[in-house]
């Protein structure tokens, strides 16, 4: 055992294979072609894969492939393994010591929750999420949208869908994820990002430590074609966003402590929207 934590913690000492962990843990639940690994990364393909090698080995990120492309997501329960190993032995489950590495809210209590979706641009996606969760449960969350690009504009077709949708878009406006990050900021509880671009993206430590979550989607702002045909690509991703939030909004948050809600919300995360219900 001992020595198994050892050689994990050795390989997340190199800092180019913690970057690799890291990043992978920001997609959780996906899995990531190892291509956009590189990519975004800015590692070459060769040395990527001997850093991905060495995260197998250690148990703490998984392969499996689709057709030509390698995928790679982190095994979850051995990084859990490793962390409860750190909490429990090596601080001997003191209080004291663990409990600032714990801190946040453990069961939610009966209030509004303030809950942020993000995306690069805030032009579609996002605004999607933020328009349908408050029409949805508005009396139970404060629901704000950000975007990573520093200058974004909301997109003429999503304003229109949610026109059509009867959503009231007098209250949107771009925004980047810097309104959130200041002290007079509201104190998140949840925070999703709704595209792999914004998660593969280094964002704020959010005070509080809330609940996180990764719902990438397709793009429908990189549609091509006749206007019908982009606007259907936009009306598909309004549909793909109402059943991932219809399925958070059906979940009893109150109720639920930490760990539950993080694994409800993964479980989202990690369902093909049509099998949702």
């Amino acid at each position: 055992m001992l020595e198994l934590i050892s050689d994990q913690l050795a390989i997340l000492g190199h800092p180019q294979r913690i970057s690799v962990f890291r990043m992978l843990m920001r997609r959780f639940p996906d899995t990531v072609p190892a291509g956009e690994l590189a990519n975004e990364l800015g590692i070459k393909p060769s040395t990527l894969s001997n850093y991905l090698n060495a995260l197998q080995r250690s148990g703490l990120v998984t392969q499996e492939r689709s057709g030509t492309s390698l995928l790679y997501s982190v095994d979850m329960k051995n990084v859990q393994h490793m962390l409860g190993f750190l909490l429990n032995d090596c601080c001997r489950g003191r209080p004291d010591i663990c409990m600032p590495l714990q801190q946040g809210k453990g069961t939610m209590t009966d209030r509004k929750f303030n809950v942020l979706f993000i995306c690069v641009g805030n032009s579609a996606r996002s605004i999607f999420a933020e328009s349908l969760l408050r029409d949805l449960a508005g009396d139970r969350f404060n629901v704000y949208s950000a975007g990573t690009r520093p200058f974004s504009e909301l997109n003429p077709f999503a304003v229109k869908v949610l026109a059509d949708k009867g959503h009231d878009t007098s209250l949107l406006r771009s925004k980047t994820v810097s309104e959130f990050s200041g002290p007079d900021a509201p104190e998140m509880d949840f925070v999703f990002t709704v595209c792999n671009k914004a998660a593969n993206e280094e964002c704020p430590a959010w005070q509080g430590q809330p609940i996180s979550g990764h719902w990438g989607m397709e793009d429908p702002v990189k549609a091509e074609g006749t206007d019908a045909e982009k606007s259907l690509a936009f009306q598909r991703a309004y549909g793909a966003l109402k059943r991932r939030i219809q399925a958070f909004t059906a979940l009893p948050v109150e109720s639920l402590d930490r760990i539950a809600l993080q694994s409800a919300v993964d479980d989202i995360g990690r369902t093909p929207v049509e099998d949702i219900k």
